[in-house]
Order: structure tokens, then C-alpha cells, then sequence
């Protein structure tokens, strides 16, 4: 059975059982603090198992992207080694709200597995929840029971908490479970083995395929339970599993999920799957990288240095070093594997192939940038292995490597071994605890439980029309960071206050009681879709009504701002073209940041026509035009752009000016004319494919047209008043121009009658051409000299000193003849020579500089340098 049929006949199955086919929601989550990533079905349904809003259906089922790596759930290092972790995956899943319980999800599971996919009764087996002493739970009599009607009881397991007992985290919704595992082992292999004992014993053909949730618990923060007034059904299958026992093979890389991708690899690299160990490896992880970061890409989240986009680049860098290391890829090729990827699972996530080129450039440009810190390293790597004494390399300096340069540290101890030599593992793991300790105490964070005032309150936004509101709290909560403090999360009933969402800031502003006394509301946030309010200290009397005033010179320029970037990403789509599309924003009071798909730099000429296009709009003074709880269908067919990665309800927001029309939760200017101007104040590269425009408007404009003012007059000033500014400092440059190539002329002439003097003081020393001397030159100059040098003496060894500008530069040549002879190196001279003038440096074995700050070090320095040619 084809993949794509397993996976239609799941959500066929469930159909028919009146559940709601969803899609699958994206894997990055951007209204949930707990989570960076979607992890497991459930996440996109938090919401609905919080009570926090009302799902479309009591019944859904789907198809969820997942992704595990980071966290609590973290697969990376296993993916590769063995046949079944992932770090993508896919989690077919089915759900009740409410509605059925444990009879109807244990009888459904059985039958599809054995009814619709015939899957052998045989080798099945079944846990169940044994209890648990710690939490005072007893054992899930009624899901035995229930399983019993279905599979003999010698296959009904019992389960410890570990495995059989499923939290959302250390707060919130659980429950016990039932997991289905299934035995694909020969029958020789189980004769010997019974599959019971191999159950949750990390057996490659003893597996977890379907885990059945039973919530009906809630985890409390001082680690109490309470029972849910509602109890629900969540469900996860493990897709790339199933396939691997429908068709009959015994690794999830040997099902069609996987084998048109390493057929590629095969062709690509020239390498053959199933000979040998190492490179089955390699294509694993590669194989099953590609797909993560694809999928990555297609939701919105780029490769980059911090949160999310770290840990793709990790997983992308790790599909990287395997292919360099074990499949000799030493140019970007991962990038080619993106086209087979969309073939094989665009027809159920269209988002693959409607990203596919950004995903191909931004791939192969990651690809490039890190085979580039490969090689960098490689060099680097040389000269710790030249300065090691001994057989060990320090763990500090190979940490080092790895902090700093990005340098993978299994390289580094396979490259060593290579060289006989070895790593001090130790000393590098000291250096990553204290590295990853000193983030913990930075994002270390106890959130403590909900103090209840109003029970079942349900929270509205009036934002759109209101900036102030009489509000109760109907929750609160305190939160402790080391970075804040203690701080407070507050819930009203209803609020003017805008939660962060899509690109635009949340609200600031203030609390007043009936005594006039305010708390400040510092910053406004959703989570599971409730809006949260932080503020310092909880106001004196709490269960009092509140006036809840939004700080209203900060939500208009932010609106400014807002419209400014629908106004900006119609200006895009019109000059540059329709494949421009929004990537990613950032609306805030002063400033407006826009990201958006375009391969080429947008030209100073594209930039003004961009310009004048959004400033035309803010003269024709359009008025705001919005729809709200729009059936998203009806929207997108009136023209209104959706984001990809975002999202959606069954019903939306429409936002237009003129011409311009989007879906959009955001706040807005109630005309284009109050954003009064538009300037862009840069334009640059965010990753392969995507650019970056950073924009202002409004008062910030006022602020720009003034400080320019200010800094034009400045500027006539120091030309004394010149009615013509631009051409006096044209002027000037042309003087200044002359009379540099006079001094540049005069320093030659000086480095000329230097180096006349010099060639008397050399000296022979072992065979080496010796000169030590501090001149009266700038770098350039000192480095023209040794080269001049250089080129008339050979086996020459020099070391220059110099005083520039209060600042002290040591500079060491060596003849390229006594690098290869006698193993000298310019680089690792002049760093240690640096701790005489309190600095360093580095640079080839043949010529290198140092700076310091400390210029009375230079004698001591060129009185040292002896030593090495002792």
C-alpha cells in the first residue's frame, strides 16, 4: 500500500466517523511561549483542551506536521543511527472535545488497524496505565476492560507513568494512555523472544505505532492533579511507522516515504545505500533533514542565529557535515533533493510546492556559507594541532572552535583521530555545560498557577473600536524570570488591549481603580488564544472594576506603521513583481520592518519607485475598509491575501485600502492619510531569496526631517556658511584626495631610505637572515617593506614594531622556505608575542600582525623574538 493511500484511508476512516478534516496547521507556533515548534498533534488544539476557545467540530482528525528538536521531546542525535526516530514526522491523529471517551477511541483504533489495514492481530500488543503511588491514581481499569473485548489479555501490557502516563508539560491538561505496539520480527526471531518483553525496550522492530490520550486530568503547578470538568480524546500515530508495517519492510527509510529521496542521494553522490554502515548513516540523517528544514522553510521559519531559526540551521548543518564527511560532498548539493521532496509530498502539503525555489536558494545558500566554515575550520584546526604539545588537544580550544566558529566538534575528534591524535572530551564537555547552564539561568522561568476571581468568564477584544473599558480581572497569575523578575499576567473579561499577533507589538498602557491608584500595563501577549496583560505589581484591590486605558500615542504610531506595511507589500507585488510575498514583519511604534520573497538586491531606482508609490497612497488619503468574522473562503475569493504560515480561522478579518486587501488581525490607521509620510531606511539580505526593507512614518518621519535639518546646518556651518554645500565638499574632496597620494608618495620615499638602512643591520643567525627593528611607518608601509625585503634575501626572518596613534603593532615575515624547513610560523610568533603590548593577533605562517595597546612592550617584544631561532 502507497504511502499517500495509508494516509488517505486514515482520514477516510475517520470521516465517516464524523470527524472534521483539518489540515495541517504550521509546524512554527507563534502564540505559544511553552512551545518553539509543533511537537505532537495535539499542539495546534492546546486551546481546546484549555477551555480557551471552541473548536469548529467536537470531532477532528488530520494529518500534523511534527517536529522534535528541542526541549522535552528532542530526537536529533538518535536520527541516522536507527530506523524509526525522525526529526520531522508525521502524527495522524483523531480528537474528541467533549464528546466520545475511552470505549469508542480504543474500538475505532483496533478496527482500522485490523479491519482496514489488515494488519496481522497477532503481533499487536497493547499498555495500559498501571497507577501510580506518587499521585495517589489507580490503574485504568476501564481502558483494560475495554481493550479486553478487542485482543486477548496475555497482550494487554501494563505500563509504568514514563511510558504510559501523557503531559502536556508541567502544567496543563493529562491523562493516562494506551499505546499500540506492533512485533515485525521473523518468526525465528520471536520464537526465541517473546514481543512482550520487548515492548518500550527501544527494539527497532518492536514499535510504538498509535498512542491513545484519555485527558482527564489537570496538572496544577504545585504538582497536584485535579480532574477536567470535560474529559477528551488525542490520539498520535506515527505515519512514517505505519508504513513501515503496511508494506512489509523493517525500516521506516525503507518505505516510499523515504526511498525516492535516498535514490537521489545515491545518484547525487555516487554512493550506494546498504554497503556500507557510516554512509547508510549519513544518507539517514540527510534524508530525513532535508524534509525538516523544508518544511521549515515552507511554514515561514528561515535558518538564523537565535530561537527557531538556530535550531534549523542546526539540523541543516548536520545533514551538512555527514554528506561532507562521509559522502565527500564538498559543494552544496542538499538543495537538489528539495525538487524529489515536492514531487513525493506536495499533493498533500501543496505548501512544498508553492515555496519550492525559496526553499532550493535558501538550502543551497546555507550549504555554501557552512562548507565555507568548514574549510575555515579545517585551517584552524591545523594550528591548534601545531601548537598542541602532546597527543591530546585541549577541550577549551576545541570548544572554542565550536563556539566561535561553528565548527562541528565530531569533525574535529574524527579529524584528530585521523592525526593521531587525541580530544580531552571532558574538558569539551565542562565548556558546553557551562555554555548551556549560563542560558538556562538566563530563560529560567516559574509560572505559578491561575488564581481564579470570575469562573467560566469568557474574554472579548474591543480593541478595533474602544482604547479604554471598565474590565474585571477574572484571572491572574505570577510569573518569576531572571531577566524580569517577578511579574504578574492578568485576564480581563473584556479589553482594549492588543495582544503581539502578526507582525505588530502588543499594547502598553494603564490600570486605574475607583481610588484613582494606576498599575501599568507593560506589555500585552496571547496565549492559546487568551490575551494576557503583564504588569509589575497586582493592583490593590483585585476584585474591583478597572478602567483598562491603552497607551494611545503608542497604538497609532504603531497603526502608522501597521498600514504602512500593507501599503509597502502592495507596492512590491506591483513594481518588483506578483512572486514577491510577505515573509516575515515587525510593526512597531518608531519603526517598520518588512520581509519578503525577492531574488535580487531591489535597486536604488526600485526603492524610490516604491517610495513614491506608497506616499501616493497616503495623499489619496484612502480610508480603512474592514470586514470582520468573514468566512475565509468568501475572503480569499474577493482578493485578500493570505500569509502563508499563519493560522486562520473559520471565519477572519478582512483589512483594505484601496487596492490593497489582506487578511489581517492588526490595528489600523482609520485613513492612509494619518500615516502623513513613508521613508525606507534600509534595504539588505535576510537569507537566500528574502529581503529585508526597514521603514518609518509619522513622528519618527518628523524626528528624520529634523535631525537632517539640523545636521545640514552643522554641515554649512563648518563650510563657513558656502551657499553651494554639495559642491564646497566635493571640493574638499578633491584636495583631500591630492594630498593623500602626496603623503602616500612621501611614505614610499620614506619606506625606500628605510629599507637602504635596514639592509646593513641584518644578521646571520643558524642560517636565517635576521632583523628585529622598530620603524617609523604605518601597516601598509611595514608590510610593503618586509615583502621589498623578502624578494632580495632569501631564509629572511623579520620582526617590525610600531607606534600608531597611541596604539602598538607588531608584524613578523618569515620566508616561506623556512616555514617548510624548520617549522616556523608567523602566526603563532606574533599571538604569543602579543601579551608584551597587552593584545594579539595571527595571520599565514609566512607573514602575520599583532595590535596592542601598550606600545612600551614593543622593545621587550623585538628582544623575545630571538628565542625562536635560538
Amino acid at each position: 500500500m502507497k504511502s499517500q493511500d495509508i494516509r488517505s484511508k486514515f482520514l477516510k476512516f475517520f470521516e465517516d466517523k464524523q470527524h472534521a478534516i483539518v489540515p495541517s496547521a504550521p509546524m512554527v507556533l507563534k502564540d505559544d511561549p511553552t512551545l518553539m515548534f509543533v511537537n505532537s498533534g495535539m499542539a495546534p488544539f492546546k486551546e481546546y483542551f484549555l477551555g480557551n476557545a471552541e473548536p469548529k467540530s467536537k470531532r477532528i482528525a488530520d494529518t500534523q506536521k511534527c517536529l522534535r528538536v528541542s526541549g522535552k521531546h528532542n530526537d536529533l542525535e538518535e536520527v541516522g543511527y536507527d530506523t524509526y526516530h525522525h526529526t520531522l514526522f508525521e502524527m495522524l491523529g483523531n480528537w474528541s472535545f467533549g464528546d466520545y471517551f475511552k470505549k469508542e477511541a480504543i474500538a475505532w483504533a483496533w478496527e482500522l488497524l485490523t479491519e482496514v489495514y489488515k494488519i496481522d492481530k497477532n503481533i499487536l500488543y497493547v499498555t495500559v496505565f498501571e497507577g501510580d503511588k506518587g499521585d495517589d491514581l489507580p490503574m485504568d481499569q476501564e481502558a483494560y476492560d475495554f481493550w479486553k473485548e478487542h485482543i486477548s489479555e496475555d497482550r494487554i501490557l501494563m505500563g509504568n507513568k514514563k511510558d504510559n502516563f501523557w503531559e502536556m508539560g508541567d502544567q496543563g491538561p493529562c491523562g493516562p494512555c494506551s499505546e499500540i505496539h506492533v512485533d515485525i520480527r521473523s518468526d525465528e526471531e520471536k520464537s526465541k523472544v517473546s514481543g512482550k518483553d520487548l515492548v518500550n525496550m527501544d527494539h527497532p522492530q518492536v514499535v510504538e505505532i498509535w498512542n491513545l490520550v484519555f485527558m482527564q486530568y489537570n496538572r496544577k503547578a504545585n504538582g497536584s492533579l485535579e480532574s477536567l470538568p470535560s474529559k477528551h480524546i488525542d490520539t498520535g500515530m506515527g505515519f512514517e511507522r505505519l508504513c513501515m508495517v503496511l508494506q512489509g519492510v523493517k525500516s521506516n527509510y525503507d518505505t516510499d516515504v523515504f526511498t525516492p529521496i535516498i535514490r537521489e542521494i545515491e545518484t547525487i553522490a555516487g554512493k550506494d545505500y546498504g554497503k556500507n554502515e557510516k554512509v547508510d548513516v549519513a544518507i539517514r540523517v540527510i534524508s530525513d533533514h532535508v524534509r525538516a528544514v523544508a518544511f521549515s522553510i515552507a511554514d515561514g521559519q528561515l535558518p538564523s542565529n537565535t530561537g527557531a531559526g538556530y535550531v534549523i540551521r542546526r539540523i541543516l548543518r548536520r545533514a551538512i557535515r555527514y554528506s561532507f564527511t562521509f559522502l565527500d560532498q564538498k559543494d552544496p548539493f542538499i538543495y537538489r533533493l528539495v525538487d524529489v521532496l515536492s514531487k513525493k509530498m506536495g499533493e498533500a502539503f501543496p505548501e512544498l510546492k508553492k515555496e519550492k525555489h525559496l526553499i532550493e536558494n535558501v538550502i543551497k545558500e546555507e550549504e555554501a556559507s557552512f562548507l565555507r566554515t568548514l574549510d575555515q575550520g579545517l585551517v584552524l584546526l591545523d594550528g591548534i594541532v601545531s601548537n598542541t604539545k602532546g597527543d591530546t588537544v585541549s577541550g577549551e580550544r576545541a570548544f572554542e572552535l565550536y563556539d566561535t566558529y561553528g565548527f562541528p566538534i565530531d569533525l574535529t575528534a574524527l579529524i584528530l583521530s585521523e592525526k593521531g591524535l587525541k580530544l580531552d572530551e571532558q574538558g569539551f564537555q565542562e565548556q558546553l555545560e557551562k555554555q548551556k547552564n549560563r542560558s538556562r539561568a538566563a530563560s529560567e522561568m516559574s509560572t505559578e498557577d491561575w488564581t481564579v476571581l470570575i469562573d467560566d468568564a469568557e474574554q472579548e477584544f474591543i480593541g478595533y473600536d474602544n482604547l479604554e473599558a471598565n474590565v474585571k480581572i477574572t484571572r491572574y497569575r505570577k510569573v518569576t524570570s531572571k531577566k524580569d523578575g517577578d511579574m504578574y499576567q492578568l485576564v480581563f473579561n473584556l479589553t482594549p488591549f492588543y495582544a503581539e499577533g502578526g507582525g505588530q507589538v502588543g499594547d502598553k498602557g494603564y490600570l486605574e481603580d475607583i481610588n484613582g491608584d494606576v498599575v501599568y500595563v507593560l506589555d500585552t501577549k496571547k496565549e492559546n488564544n487568551v490575551i494576557i496583560h503583564f504588569v509589575k505589581n497586582l493592583p490593590e484591590h483585585l476584585s474591583e472594576t478597572h478602567k483598562a486605558v491603552v497607551d494611545a500615542n503608542q497604538r497609532y504610531r504603531t497603526e502608522c506603521n501597521h498600514t504602512a506595511t500593507h501599503l509597502l507589500h502592495q507596492a512590491l507585488r506591483d513594481i518588483l513583481g506578483t512572486h514577491v510575498e510577505q515573509k516575515g514583519s515587525a510593526v512597531h511604534a518608531k519603526h517598520l520592518r518588512f520581509d519578503f520573497s525577492h531574488f535580487s538586491k531591489v535597486t536604488s531606482e526600485e526603492l524610490q519607485e516604491v517610495e513614491n508609490f506608497v506616499n501616493a497612497r497616503i495623499a489619496g488619503k484612502l480610508p480603512l475598509k474592514e470586514q470582520r468574522n468573514v468566512p475565509m473562503e468568501q475572503a480569499i475569493s474577493e482578493g485578500a491575501m493570505a500569509l502563508f504560515g499563519e493560522k486562520y480561522g473559520d471565519t477572519v478579518r478582512t483589512v483594505r485600502f484601496g487596492q490593497s486587501i489582506e487578511l489581517c488581525g492588526g490595528t489600523h490607521v482609520k485613513n492612509t492619510g494619518d500615516i502623513w509620510y513613508f521613508k525606507i531606511v534600509s534595504e539588505s539580505a535576510v537569507a537566500a531569496g528574502i529581503r529585508r526593507i526597514e521603514a518609518i512614518t509619522n513622528d519618527a518621519m518628523k524626528d528624520y526631517f529634523e535631525e537632517g535639518y539640523q545636521v545640514l546646518s552643522e554641515i554649512k556651518s563648518l563650510l563657513n556658511n558656502a551657499k553651494e554645500p554639495v559642491k564646497a565638499i566635493e571640493n574638499l574632496q578633491e584636495e583631500n584626495s591630492s594630498l593623500k597620494k602626496q603623503i602616500e608618495q612621501l611614505l614610499k620615499d620614506k619606506a625606500k631610505n628605510i629599507k637602504g638602512e635596514l639592509k646593513n643591520e641584518i644578521t646571520n643567525i643558524n642560517g636565517i637572515q635576521f632583523l628585529t627593528k622598530q620603524v617609523d611607518l604605518d601597516a601598509a608601509g611595514i608590510k610593503d617593506l618586509c615583502f621589498e625585503l623578502g624578494s632580495q634575501y632569501d631564509n629572511l626572518f623579520l620582526l617590525f614594531g610600531a607606534e600608531n596613534d597611541g596604539k602598538a603593532l607588531l608584524t613578523c615575515y618569515i620566508s616561506k622556505e623556512l616555514v617548510a624547513e624548520k617549522g616556523l610560523n608567523a602566526g603563532q610568533i606574533v599571538r604569543e608575542l602579543g601579551k608584551y603590548i597587552q593584545g594579539g593577533g595571527g595571520g599565514q605562517p609566512f607573514f602575520a600582525t599583532a595590535g596592542g595597546k601598550n606600545p612600551s612592550g614593543i622593545k621587550e617584544a623585538l628582544g623575545a623574538v630571538k628565542n625562536y631561532i635560538a
